[in-house]
């Protein structure tokens, strides 16, 4: 039986890397049926929009998607197309696993954590006033009412959002993560000690939650001691769990300790469907070269590999990612000692490398 997956190559470097995955992908033996829709500049160029309903819908019919990165501009336009994504599916799950690779130039060794990321809420759950408007002063004129501390007129204005509910089902994630993949420890992170009613909250619930996992080990960490734990001692740490924004920053943060964005998979889960998607940005000054690094997006496919059950294909999968690096023969100029080494391979050559690893 062949697995239904919705196929979003994106724009930039998108379709190079995801179709470099999907070869590999199907490589396995492991049979699919893409439906391939468009997202993002793609989208916007052919349909007027960058979250065309039809790409929303096949989602939902799938309940499976994986995509290449997006394009989104910085400071004004459209909001994130994966957040928007996100946002539509409800995938408050935001899974990115942070794994050294022997090959990789990295400044740690042996580094294995997953950040497991709240998706929905917190500051990104895109409730925003502009400064000058209407709609900030009357939010602003309301605070003030209510508040000791007052808030500039002119200011604009982010709401922080947390809740029960949102916090509950991103901790019970991460602790049904720990326990499916053998994981030993659930650290959440937040900033309870400043923020004493959100981040105290989410605190506060993830305590009551550890209590149903005797099995799985359990602390805390504020999240500026979190950076700091992290680039000092970051083996004694394994499942990481918090707000949206942490989220976001500290995966970052794994992705450079383990040698860049190149090699960091990602995936956003919910109730009712999963989209995958590498770390990294869509790089559209490299699109159409044939020299980007598929290694994220070919992980990524890994995790949705994961996600339905196929851990044997995904574990050759992975274990031919890592194959391929360590040899550093076969590899795009990013994963060479020296950038401008002649040997550099393209993104279709190095797919073809991996998926002759694959055994």
């Amino acid at each position: 039986m062949a697995y239904a997956v919705t196929l979003m190559p994106g724009d930039g470097i998108g379709p190079e890397v995801v179709e470099a995955m999907r070869r590999v992908l199907e490589a396995t033996g492991i049979a699919f049926e893409w439906d391939y829709q468009d997202l993002g500049l793609t989208a916007q160029e052919k349909q007027g929009t960058l979250l065309p309903d039809a790409t929303l819908e096949s989602v939902k019919r799938t309940k499976v998607g994986i995509k290449g990165p997006t394009t989104t501009p910085v400071g004004t336009g459209f909001r994130s197309v994966n957040v928007g994504l996100r946002q539509a599916l409800e995938l408050y799950a935001n899974l990115r696993p942070a794994k050294t690779y022997e090959g990789v130039r990295a400044n740690f060794d042996n580094v294995d954590l997953i950040v497991v990321r709240e998706n929905l809420e917190d500051l990104y759950a895109g409730v925003e006033f502009d400064t000058g408007t209407s709609e900030a002063g009357l939010v602003i004129e309301a605070i003030n009412s209510q508040s000791a501390k007052k808030v500039d007129p002119k200011a604009a204005i982010t709401i922080k959002m947390i809740t029960e509910e949102g916090s509950r089902r991103i901790v019970k994630f991460a602790f049904e993560y720990a326990r499916a993949n053998r994981r030993k420890l659930v650290t959440a992170v937040h900033k309870a000690n400043i923020m004493k009613f959100t981040d105290g909250l989410f605190l506060r619930v993830a305590q009551e939650v550890a209590q149903e996992y005797p099995d799985i080990e359990f602390n805390d960490r504020i999240v500026d001691n979190m950076c700091m734990q992290l680039v000092q001692k970051p083996d004694l740490y394994d499942v990481l769990v918090m707000p949206n924004l942490y989220g976001d920053i500290l995966s970052d943060l794994c992705s450079g300790m383990i040698g860049g964005l190149g090699v960091a998979p990602g995936a956003n889960i919910g109730a009712e469907g999963a989209v995958f998607e590498p770390i990294h940005g869509s790089a559209p000054k490299y699109a159409g070269q044939n020299v980007a690094n598929p290694t994220a997006e070919i992980l990524t496919g890994a995790l949705m590999l994961r996600h339905l059950g196929e851990i044997d294909a995904a574990e050759r999968v992975e274990g031919a990612v890592a194959r391929v690096i360590a040899e550093g023969k076969d590899v795009t100029y990013d994963l060479k000692p020296n950038r401008d080494d002649p040997t550099a391979v393209g993104t279709d050559k190095m797919a073809d490398a991996i998926i002759a690893a694959l055994g």
